[in-house]
């Protein structure tokens, strides 16, 4: 059975959303996967009786602490041993679940990821990654999308490679193109940075890279389906996607609810409308949920700390997934003869 953990105390709005987001993606995990909630017992408790759904439908684990959003990261981690999110990172490392969710601080989750579980050995450092919509309703990868903002060109080449093993694992996508994001497609553009990870990334013989790609092709699947950047220039990107999400929802003459009650007779008449509307929906990160951690010992996600119930279904879902991919072996697998150079 598959158990995913969930910091019920995580984020703006809990544990009113997290609960509910638990009972909603109840109908959509499979059979043999276990949601186990982490938090305070008696409040989890009476919100699942509010939604009316049996507490026996989920493991709970009673925990005394919050780690707050203003609190220091590492501090607190420590500090707070018996809050929702330590004590999930402890259960995770011990085997007791097979994931961990949160959408608590991130700085927090950061500090399980690295202390906790640890990287996985041969990787020089994690990176977090979203997945991002292109055409044809199939999905890609962007890392970093934050912690790294100044990488090293070596780190940047080992993205690649945790990027493509993801892709392929998770996505199902078959010997994924790997690109570097750019100011030009041509080889020789971009700064000193840029320079030297195309260099390093060129000489990489266990994934497929394709060379760069400017920003005007992202979402297209046209040149790649890994994109490769520093966190900065990620974050960057990822901040314009969900703009232009919630522009493109403002913008609309008819309203999701409406095309989706239609869609049976407007559908066959008109396929582009529904075909757009399929996109700018995988735009809006309540349809991840969440950021991934790659290059971790066990799967961990973190969710957006305003998000809504929706959000907090959809990464138990993404969650699911990263779980049943096992992708952590095969990137354990692909790195256990890689000696990359260390970080001073």
């Amino acid at each position: 059975m598959l158990k995913i953990g969930i910091d019920a105390m995580g984020g703006d709005f809990a544990p009113e959303v997290a609960v509910e987001g638990a009972v909603m993606a109840l109908k959509k995990i499979g059979k043999d996967s276990r949601i186990v909630l982490f938090g305070d017992e008696a409040r989890i408790r009476a919100l699942l009786k509010k939604h009316k759904c049996d507490a026996k439908n989920f493991d709970i684990v009673a925990t005394t602490e919050v780690i707050e959003m203003g609190d220091h990261p590492a501090k607190a981690f420590i500090a707070k041993k018996d809050s929702s999110m330590t004590v999930g990172f402890r259960h995770l490392a011990e085997g007791k679940i097979d994931g961990f969710a949160s959408a608590g601080s991130t700085g927090a989750m950061m500090v399980g990821s690295m202390q906790v579980v640890k990287p996985i050995p041969g990787v020089i450092r994690p990176v977090i990654s979203t997945l991002i919509p292109i055409v044809m309703n199939r999905r890609g990868l962007l890392l970093d999308v934050g912690i790294s903002v100044d990488a090293k060109p070596e780190v940047l080449a080992q993205y690649g490679l945790l990027g493509s093993i993801y892709a392929e694992a998770v996505l199902g996508i078959e010997n994924p193109r790997v690109a570097l994001l750019n100011i030009g497609e041509e080889e020789g553009k971009g700064n000193a940075q840029a320079k030297a990870a195309y260099d390093l990334l060129k000489e990489q013989k266990n994934f497929n890279f394709v060379g760069n790609v400017e920003s005007s092709y992202i979402f297209t699947g046209k040149y790649c389906d890994v994109v490769v950047s520093d966190g900065f220039v990620g974050n960057v990107v990822l901040k314009m996607a969900e703009a232009l999400y919630r522009i493109n929802t403002r913008l609309m003459p008819t309203k999701p609810w409406l095309l989706n009650l239609l869609r049976p007779v407007l559908e066959p008449l008109c396929p582009k409308l529904y075909y757009y509307q399929n996109f700018w929906n995988a735009m809006n990160y309540e349809s991840v949920g969440g950021t991934i951690v790659i290059g971790i010992n066990a799967p961990v996600m973190i969710g957006h700390g305003g998000s809504s119930a929706k959000a907090i279904c959809s990464l138990i879902c993404t969650m699911e997934r990263n779980i049943a991919s096992r992708v952590c072996d095969k990137l354990r697998d692909a790195l256990k003869d890689y000696a990359p150079a260390t970080e001073e």
